[in-house]
Order: C-alpha cells, then structure tokens, then sequence
C-alpha cells in the first residue's frame, strides 16, 4: 500500500456520539491498552526500535543543553532541577497522549498514519462543540504553521550555533595551547564574519538535508550521538573536579529571572516536534511507546545532571554556554568542534519535520516527471531561508 501523506479529503467525519465507523475499536481510547489494537499499514521497510532511539536523541540534544546551566542559575539549585524534571515529566506525559491519539484516529478510520495537523483536525472533528467541528480544518493549519516556524527557528538557530563555534576557534587558534591547566584570556585574531561561515557552511548542510530517508539518516545520528557523547564527557570529567561550596548559591533565584529559565528550559526540549514523524516511520509502531519512555528519561537525566553539575561548578559566573566556561586549550577547543559536528547532522532530523508538512503537498501539484527536482529546489530554498 502507498505510503502517501494523509489529506483532509481522505477523511470522513465521524464526530457525531452516535456514529461510529466500522471496525473502531472497543471503549475508545482505552483500546490501546492492547498492542494488537492498532496495525501499521505498507512500512515493512520502516526504521527499527534502536534507529528510532537514536533520532529521539538527537533530536532532543542539542545547543539548548549548553545552556541549562546558565537557566538553573536564573531559577536557583533547587527550583532548577525540579523544575526541569516536572517539565520532562510534562512533556513525556503530553507525547504519549499524542501518540495514543495518533494510534486511536489510525485504527477509527483505518489509516497508514496520521501527522500532527491530522490527529487535532480529527479531535476537533469529534468534539460535541459544533464550532470546533466547523473549524476543524483551521486547526489542522495553525498546527503546521506553529511547527514550520518551531522547526526551522532550531534549523536557524543551529546555522548561527555552527558559524559562531567555527569562528571563535579558528580566531583564538593561534592563542590555544596543549596546557588546560592555563585558562587565560586569549588574544582574538581577526577572521571573517559569522555570516560568511554560514554561506561557507551552506552547500554541505543542502547535501545533508537531500537525504530523505530516516534509515540513512539513522547513519548519521549515530555519528552525530558519538561526537556529542565524546564531547560530554570531557565536560563532566571538567565540571566535576574541584566544585566549589554550593552553600553561597540560592535554593530559589528572584522570581523575575524565572521566565528566562522557562524559556531556555523550553528550547531545550526540542525533540517535541519530531515524535510524530518518528513513531509513523517505524517498522513495529507498538514499540514506540516505550522508545519513548526510555528516550526522554535518558534526556531528563542529562539535563539536569549537567545543569546542576555546570552551576554547581561556575557558580553565577557561568555563560550563556558552558563551553565558554572551558579552559583555552585544543581539548577544549576540540569539545566545540564535537558538539558543533553533532549540532551539523541534528539540523536534518529537525528539518525533516516542516519538509514533510511543505514539501509533499507542493510536489504533488507538478507532473511525475517534475516531482524529484521540484523536491530538491523545494529543499535548496527552506535551507537558504534558514541560513
């Protein structure tokens, strides 16, 4: 069977109490509770539980771990942590419901899958209001639009993440030594400017974003996920050493910085938008819930080990990134490049989400013969934009 992106035509409105379509499954949603209540259709070739879990991590790790330490301290060593793990807490609960409704609107109505647009149209379809029914659609588009925008704000702010690394450590290459026991200020030698590395950077993020498979791209996260791994650990085996008294930090910070730790807390959280994608790729849908489980814990505990540990460390001197904080010599030096290798193939995993929402619908309005190279240009276009 095709596995063509759903569209609203293809859909019949059951949202009436008393209607139901043939072959729903019994008590709702509380038929999930069964793994064989849901079916995949024509994904025999779709990505396996340990490809899925690769790219729920590294859609989720990314530049906004850098800078948890720096949101702890706005919040305080306490109200930090345990506000990040309710928000991890939030977040993983809201991604299993999402889920749960996905499986529950593919089986109502016998579908391959459905996105995210699909899941609220379908929900406001199936409400007992009959406005939200009406204006069922609109959902559907205000989801893609906020999506879009999300999406490729990250896209954008990963451009600026790689130029800025790129040019700070080839600025201060001739000031950085073999000696990390030295954290002096280094001389800045004149290079070109940020947006010049962007263009630089360009024509290999393009070449990146034309692979359109998620099991090729699985490849690719995986080197991402050893490259940011390598680099994390020489930050902990840093941060650890010689932590200062804690007893000066604030349990609680002032409750006018708190938004600035919600904020940077929230961009940290920046796997949310490719849940959808991953789960309807999957070879063995049923499995993805506990992919889930098990991926976003792994997160909520980097998170917050690091933005604890990191301001435990620096205290308020702590930077926007953690990296700053890190002696001027090439092991450092080299943390930057690591993480900045990882951030590069974390760009197409994000971007595969507002591809999929802008992209198909377009090419389908071209001939068959069209279709390959309005996809690439389509694709050219959404990275320049980014950049």
């Amino acid at each position: 069977m095709s596995t063509r992106r759903l569209r609203s035509e293809d859909y019949n409105d059951y949202s009436s109490t008393d209607v139901t379509p043939e072959g729903s499954p019994p008590g709702g949603m509380n038929g999930f509770a069964h793994p064989e209540s849901y079916q995949r259709f024509g994904e025999t070739n779709g990505t396996t539980w340990y490809q899925t879990l690769i790219h729920l991590l590294k859609g989720n790790i990314g530049t906004g771990l850098l800078g948890l330490p720096l949101a702890v301290k706005n919040a305080g060593i306490l109200l930090g942590p345990l506000s990040l793990l309710v928000m991890g807490v939030v977040a993983v609960h809201c991604m299993g419901l999402l889920v749960k409704c996905a499986h529950h609107f593919c089986y109502r109505f016998q579908k391959q899958f459905v996105d995210y647009g699909d899941a609220v149209m379908y929900g406001l379809e199936s409400t007992p209001s009959a406005w939200l029914r009406t204006h069922a659609a609109w959902g559907r588009r205000v989801v893609g639009l906020f999506l879009i925008i999300t999406q490729l704000g990250f896209c954008c702010v990963y451009f600026v993440f790689l130029a800025d690394n790129l040019k700070q450590v080839i600025s201060a290459a001739n000031g950085t030594t073999n000696d990390c026991n030295l954290n002096r200020t280094v001389a800045m030698t004149p290079t070109m400017d940020s947006r010049l590395y962007m263009l630089s950077l360009l024509p290999f993020v393009v070449l990146l974003t034309f692979i359109q498979n998620l099991k090729v791209l699985s490849i690719f996260s995986m080197l991402a996920n050893v490259a940011m791994l390598g680099s994390l650990i020489v930050i902990y085996q840093y941060i650890v050493r010689d932590i200062p008294d804690p007893s000066d930090l604030p349990l609680a910070a002032a409750w006018k910085t708190y938004p600035l730790f919600f904020g940077t807390a929230i961009f940290a959280f920046e796997g949310i938008g490719v849940v959808l994608p991953l789960e309807n790729k999957m070879k063995n849908p049923r499995q993805f819930p506990v992919i889930l489980y098990v991926g976003m814990t792994l997160v909520t505990i980097l998170y917050i080990s690091l933005s604890v540990l990191g301001y435990l460390r620096f205290g308020a001197g702590i930077q926007a990134s953690i990296t700053l904080n890190l002696p001027n010599c090439w092991l450092y030096q080299a943390v930057k490049l690591l993480f900045s290798f990882g951030i590069f193939f974390t760009y197409a995993v994000q971007f595969y989400v507002p591809a999929e929402i802008i992209i198909p619908p377009l090419v389908a309005r071209v001939s068959e013969r069209w279709g390959c190279l309005v996809n690439l240009l389509l694709r050219v276009a959404l990275v320049g934009v980014t950049c």
